[in-house]
């Protein structure tokens, strides 16, 4: 029973004790702690981060010129194709309609053109008689030029709806869909059987393929307003392309957009990097990428953590150790470059020197 009552004294008498420590040395004030950082010296990069993805700088859009259906196929996506290779064939596919209406106008402008000649027989020999003046004879012939040249385009019409082909003057207009540039095929849109609107000048046409060179690509992305007034032309960047962890991708900030736009409620500017440097590895086009332009950089500078600076008045202090266990003295210092973890330390510190870490604050105990 002794042994019973004098363990429940002993630990009444410990919560006490603890009790009393607690609330004499947290009562709202802040906690002392010795933990320290040597300044050393380091480099320091500041950065402007740009969110975006590789791109080529052209990407063209392959259509027809020609309407029809895609008989044939003879590339497809990711092959590398050069200029003038074929790419697909698209067989001619008019209406009944159609086809009947272009051989009736073949037929008109025959008969036009028929009636015309026949005309300017009879106007040739009464103006050896002086019967005709030079006006009505010159208007025959522009009247014969007009006629012969609707023969021509009538019969051109025909000939593209029955066989796909046709050559005008020294231009080949054919079936055959050709590469208009080397480059590697990015994307197909169409597939055999698919129906082609031709590309007019009054309707775009059916994309047919893009087409676009792998060894030009740019990094397309955008900078956070607050970051923007701080680059110009000619920047380096490092880029990280999410595919490819550990790729060591540079390039050069090529272009800043003057208009912003407003992207997640946040306003960003569009920025171009050309891809300077690929580290010898494959990029695709679209890959997700961060560019990283390095808008400042220092080498062998003193660094501390920028956690223990305080900021007040335009004035910028550290605390160092001072007389007594847990004593401490706030000096002030000059600050430079700031990567945001680190800042470098322009005068009131050494190498060397020691920086306390900020006391830590707690809640009140009742």
């Amino acid at each position: 029973m002794k042994r019973i009552l004098l363990t429940i004294g002993i630990v009444v008498v410990a919560g006490a004790a603890a009790a009393w420590v607690l609330k004499s040395g947290n009562g709202g004030k802040q906690s002392q702690r010795n933990d320290t950082v040597t300044v050393e010296r380091g480099n320091l990069v500041e950065y402007a981060l740009a969110v975006g993805q590789i791109e080529p700088r052209n990407e063209i859009e392959v259509k027809s010129k020609i309407s029809g259906v895609v008989s044939k196929m003879f590339a497809e996506a990711g092959d590398f194709v050069k200029e003038g290779e074929p790419l697909l064939e698209i067989r001619p596919d008019p209406t009944p309609l159609e086809l009947a209406e272009a051989k009736r106008n073949l037929e008109r402008t025959e008969i036009a053109l028929d009636n015309l000649e026949r005309e300017m027989y009879r106007m040739e020999q009464l103006r050896e008689r002086n019967m005709v003046s030079d006006h009505d004879y010159q208007a025959l012939q522009r009247n014969m030029r007009d006629a012969e040249i609707n023969l021509q385009l009538n019969r051109e019409r025909l000939e593209l709806l029955e066989s796909g082909r046709i050559m005008i003057g020294e231009t080949l207009i054919e079936s055959v869909v050709k590469a208009p540039a080397d480059g590697y095929i990015l994307e197909k849109m169409i597939d055999i059987g698919d129906p082609i609107v031709p590309l007019t000048s009054y309707q775009a046409g059916t994309p047919l393929m893009t087409l676009a060179r792998m060894d030009d690509l740019l990094f397309k992305g955008t900078v956070d307003e607050i970051d923007v007034g701080k680059l110009h032309e000619g920047m380096p960047a490092e880029i990280r392309v999410g595919a490819l962890p550990g790729a060591n991708v540079t390039g050069e900030l090529t272009r800043i957009s003057l208009k912003a736009t407003t992207r997640d409620n946040s306003t960003v500017f569009p920025v171009e990097i050309l891809i300077t440097d690929n580290d010898g590895h494959i990029l695709r086009a679209g890959y997700s990428a961060n560019a990283n332009v390095v808008i400042d950089r220092r080498e062998d500078v003193l660094i501390i953590p920028e956690r223990l600076v305080t900021y007040k008045d335009e004035k910028s202090q550290v605390d160092i150790p001072s007389n007594g266990e847990n004593g401490r003295t706030a000096i002030e210092v000059k600050v430079g470059l700031s990567d945001a973890i680190h800042v470098e330390v322009l005068e009131g510190l050494e190498e060397g020197d020691i920086v306390l870490e900020k006391p830590i604050r707690t809640l009140a105990s009742n």
